[in-house]
């Protein structure tokens, strides 16, 4: 396994749009979703991914993952036995410096939630921010995917 360091915001305005090199249709659901563990299945375009991660840090900064491409046709049957509310977005990927943002603009019942993150080399690590970044929500429980799949945006 390895480590997955990254940090979350919301964001203020759509001018990251503009910006964006990539757009990708996303589609995920969680077959676990514990708060000491989670198990998710994601189908992007024409790929298809089986997700481990374990419990945050303190920060909320820091977990462990493990993920593995499986066969599109294997997601998309997965994806029917996962728990009850589906996550539908647009993912935007932003070069900014030396990383990448990946901006996610919810749909469904999460419709009006978008929500930056950016994976890091180290905690502490500087990166350059974006105008269109707004509060940091990194270890915010409830903008985790996990948790909006259970309780969505619109019931906020």
């Amino acid at each position: 396994m390895s480590l997955e360091i990254e940090r979350k915001f919301l964001v203020k305005n759509l001018d990251f749009k503009i910006e964006s090199f990539e757009k990708k249709y996303i589609k995920q659901g969680y077959l676990n979703a514990d708060k000491n563990r989670t198990v998710r299945v994601r189908v992007s375009n024409t790929k298809a991914f089986l997700t481990i991660k374990g419990k945050s840090n303190k920060a909320g900064t820091t977990r462990f993952e493990w993920e593995k491409e499986i066969a599109l046709s294997e997601g998309e049957e997965l994806l029917l036995l996962c728990e009850p509310s589906i996550i539908e977005k647009h993912r935007y990927l932003i070069k900014k410096g030396k990383h990448t943002f990946e901006v996610d603009e919810f749909l469904g019942d999460n419709l009006g939630l978008i929500v930056a993150e950016i994976e890091l080399n180290f905690e502490n690590e500087t990166f350059d921010k974006p105008n269109w970044l707004a509060k940091e929500v990194t270890g915010t429980v409830k903008y985790y995917n996990s948790s909006i799949s259970k309780l969505p945006f619109k019931n906020w």
